[in-house]
This record gives structure tokens, sequence and C-alpha cells, in this order.
């Protein structure tokens, strides 16, 4: 029987009832001590990433596919799941194979489908969250303009379809200005000098 463990820091609880069993009938492999032989098979490297220091990893990834680049599509995921903060780019640097190289591949062309996706998902809720914030802005823009209004027929009288068309098209800031303005405003005549300075 083989049992593969990360390291020998691994602690079973007491095992003096299996004790036979386990001196005779088990191997014992740490990956941590094979990861440390010399001239290792590219398989058994690739075994021991998991558990390889960050800082040997370009260099034992580097190292299995100089010998084995048939391993680049079990490397790559390897790699990623150990870094998942970094982008493509960055592990092929670690990894030592050239973009056009890889970019075939299936796990790229996973990785490709994934940022495709969630580049959508952003652009969603982008495009939501802009929409909603100028649904809100040309309701608040159409209220303003009917407070405004609603004032402006107070003190200046009946407007004018023109006038009314002119008011509603303002922007909210100039819709909110003239609505301070108007509390100074004596006759139609000041709306009318009002809107030729503002238009």
């Amino acid at each position: 029987m083989l049992v593969i463990t990360p390291h020998n820091r691994l602690k079973l609880g007491p095992t003096q009832a299996l004790q036979v069993f386990l001196d005779q009938q088990v191997v014992w492999l740490s990956l941590e001590e094979l990861g440390q032989q010399p001239n290792l098979d590219p398989l058994l490297i690739l075994l021991t990433l998991p558990v390889r220091p960050e800082s040997e990893l370009a260099a034992s990834s580097q190292q299995i596919l100089a010998r084995r680049p048939d391993l680049k599509t079990v490397v790559l995921p390897m790699l990623v799941q150990r870094f998942p903060q970094l982008t493509e780019a960055q592990i092929m640097v670690i990894a030592g194979i050239p973009r056009e190289e890889i970019r075939h591949t299936r796990a790229v062309q996973d990785w490709l489908a994934e940022g495709r996706q969630e580049g959508r998902q952003e652009g969603r809720q982008e495009g939501e969250a802009r929409g909603e914030a100028r649904g809100e802005a040309r309701g608040e823009a159409r209220e303003a303009a009917k407070m405004t209004l609603r004032l402006l027929n107070r003190r200046c009288g009946p407007l004018t379809g023109a006038t009314t068309t002119q008011i509603q098209a303002l922007p909210l800031e100039q819709l909110e200005s003239l609505a301070d303005a108007l509390l100074d405003f004596q006759s139609p005549a000041d709306l009318a000098t009002w809107l030729a300075a503002n238009s």
C-alpha cells in the first residue's frame, strides 16, 4: 500500500494498534521530500507541484515542460490553482511557455471563454447601472420641470406652449437654477430674460 502525503509533518494520531501494519505494509511517500530529489522524472516533478514553494514553481514547471512539452495542459491548470490572482500572461511567463504556442490548448480556450463570459457579465451590469442612472436622472429632470412650471405659472401667469417646451428641455442643473431664480421674478419678462441668458 502506498500513502502519499504532502509532507512528513502530517500527524495521524495514535498508531500503536496499527504499528506492525504501518511498518511492514505501507510505503510512505512525502511529496515534499520527493521534490528535493535531484534528476526526477517530469511526471514525479509534476506530482510535487502542489506542495512546492512558490519560489520553485517557475523552475519546476519549466523543467517539466522542457522534457515533456505534452504536459502543458496539466501544468497550466495546476499553476492557475496555485496563483488564482495572476493573469494568463503572467502564468505563461512562470511556466516559460510562449503565448502563441499555447493559444490553442483546451486550458487556454477555457480561460479565454471564462474571461469573455466575465467581461460580458460586467458589461451587462455596467450597462444596467448606467441605464438606471440615466432613467433616474430623466425622472428627476421631469419632476423638476413639472414643479418649476407649476411655480412659474403661479408667479408669471400662464406660459405659452413654446416656453413650456423650452423649459421641459432644460437639463436638471438649469431647471434647479431656474427654480432658484424664479423666486425673484416680477413678470413674464424676467422669465424671458432668464431663458435668453441660459439657453
